[in-house]
């Protein structure tokens, strides 16, 4: 169970309710794996939170809803697993395909493959987005070609002359190459037969491709999604890596906050994936070959490596029927190896600075364990007693009592799988310095764990808990989301509505072990976008690495 703090850019067409942060097609980065509890925590406080004594038991919590959601399953031959639910009312259909591969499956020199390929698999399939697949693959060889002479320039084997020659080469047989293809044709289909919020994102930990259509269109969505995982075409391939340069530019690279995050995790993690943006560094962006990403794509997007989800106005046993129609006859592919990485225990605080013309802003993160561990709930319920809402503890000592900031965010990620960050951030207010706040989040640090959180605290947070397990199921997208991420993490739907009974059971004594075992300094990591110094030729973004040692 995690908390994910909300990335700064956002994703077009954000299916409500799902609180699935990623990153989209083909517009803003977000930094932030899948946090199957964010719908947990994204409702108000409940009134009428009675005061109990720190000593009373835990009390009795009703079945969670959702336990009893007639979902059919079904897992077909080639190992893909489909979830199929009805519910009534308009006559509309959510779907969710999620494929379990995402930036931690890559390796260095292919960073942010998975997001790429996202992309690229709106760009069309044999059938669909041509006029003429024969006269358009023709062309394909002779531009890979060009482009295999570009990384030899690069890599100093021919004369730096001849980049220029293959960059004209390669946009002259795309364009010859564009004039064959339909543009956007993937989305018209759907477009035109009633489709709304159709999307993609992709994460740390895995890629999900959504879209909400009219119910008796449902078959419409097996046959073209069936066709994308089997027949995809990669056309307009550089043109589209272009496309995501650019994207990495403006989100991370000339943006403040992007860029502030990325250094953050960077230093963070300097072993483990988490520790490398999901779209990817700019060197490995720029070296993508057809070749390299079809096979990654043959490889891991495959039935046994995907889940379906589909919730609104459907017949059930119809939607697993078209499934074995249009998805059977794919071959299984293989699984993505498995992470082997571990991130070392930090011995010493790290820091970190970001040179940049922008308001000054903190983060602050402490290694905690993955998504699965015992201590996942207690962190959770930390997080909110600190960042959750109005009454809680950071926003009262920052925002209400002495303004410091306008806000102040507790989160927990960037994944799920693996060991996480517990991360507190906030931006100060003018006139108002970054070690001002710092210094305030560590005392109120230090008053948790020197006495635990009252039980009132505590039952504010199991007061959320409740209202956000009945408002989770209010979204037909939300819940296909939930049912997806659900099988993929737990290999269980039900385990998504099992996770606020981990959250119930939660004592003051719990929050008060954790805030003491891992959010000490010897284990944090600490960035700081400043305001570089006015002095004449300053760049605009300088980034100077910190120390590591205790304080």
């Amino acid at each position: 169970m995690r908390i994910t703090r909300p990335p700064s850019p956002s994703r077009r067409g954000d299916p409500e309710g799902s609180g699935a942060p990623r990153i989209h097609r083909p517009g803003p980065l977000a930094l932030r794996g899948l946090a199957l509890a964010t719908l947990l925590l994204a409702v108000p406080i409940a009134a009428g939170a009675g005061r109990l004594a720190a000593q009373d038991p835990v009390p009795a919590r009703p079945t969670p809803p959702g336990l009893d959601l007639d979902v059919l399953e079904d897992t077909l031959e080639n190992g893909l697993r489909v979830l199929a639910l009805h519910r009534p009312g308009a006559p509309t259909a959510s779907f969710v395909l999620r494929f379990d591969v995402g930036s931690v499956n890559e390796s260095l020199g292919q960073t942010g493959i998975a997001h790429f390929l996202e992309h690229l698999l709106f760009k069309g399939t044999t059938t669909v987005g041509t006029t003429s697949l024969a006269d358009e693959l023709l062309l394909f060889p002779e531009m890979d070609a060009a482009h295999d002479s570009l990384l030899m320039v690069r890599a100093g084997r021919l004369e730096e002359g001849a980049e220029r020659r293959m960059r004209r080469r390669i946009e002259t047989l795309e364009d010859s190459a564009r004039g064959f293809v339909l543009p956007n044709e993937f989305d018209r289909l759907l477009s035109e037969n009633g489709a709304r919020d159709l999307n993609a994102t992709t994460g740390y930990e895995g890629t999900s491709y959504y879209v909400r259509l009219p119910a008796n269109r449902a078959e419409l969505w097996f046959v073209l999604e069936a066709d994308r995982m089997a027949n995809p075409v990669f056309r307009e391939f550089y043109a589209e890596r272009d496309v995501v340069a650019e994207e990495r530019r403006q989100r991370l690279e000339t943006s403040p906050g992007g860029r502030l995050v990325e250094e953050f995790y960077a230093a963070a993690y300097r072993v483990h994936p988490y520790g490398v943006p999901v779209i990817g560094h700019m060197s490995d962006i720029q070296t993508y070959t057809r070749a390299q990403v079809a096979e990654y794509h043959a490889r891991y997007y495959r039935p046994n490596n995907a889940v379906v989800a589909v919730v609104g106005d459907i017949d059930p046993r119809r939607i697993i029927r078209w499934a074995r129609r249009y998805f059977g006859p794919i071959p299984a592919g293989a699984e993505p190896p498995a992470l082997l990485a571990m991130e070392p225990p930090q011995k010493g605080e790290r820091r970190v600075e970001v040179l940049f013309d922008a308001e000054p802003e903190l983060m602050i993160g402490w290694h905690v364990p993955d998504g699965e561990h015992d201590d996942g709930p207690a962190l959770t319920v930390l997080a909110r007693i600190l960042a959750g809402g109005k009454t809680s503890r950071l926003y009262r000592r920052l925002v209400t009592d002495t303004p410091l900031t306008t806000s102040v965010t507790a989160s927990i990620g960037p994944g799920y799988r693996y060991a996480q960050l517990f991360t507190i951030g906030a931006q100060p207010l003018a006139g108002h310095t970054l070690e001002e706040v710092e210094a305030a989040i560590y005392s109120e640090l230090d008053a948790i764990r020197e006495s635990p959180p009252s039980a009132l605290e505590i039952q504010r947070v199991r007061n959320q808990i409740e209202a956000s397990d009945v408002h989770r199921l209010s979204s037909n997208v939300g819940l296909a989301f939930q049912l997806a991420e659900s099988v993929a993490y737990h290999g269980d739907w039900r385990e998504t509505f099992r996770q606020g009974e981990r959250l119930h059971a939660v004592t003051p004594a719990d929050v008060q072990r954790v805030a003491r075992q891992y959010l000490i300094p010897a284990n944090r990591t600490v960035a700081l976008l400043r305001r570089p110094e006015p002095t004449a030729g300053t760049t605009p973004a300088i980034v100077t690495a910190g120390r590591e040692g205790g304080r």
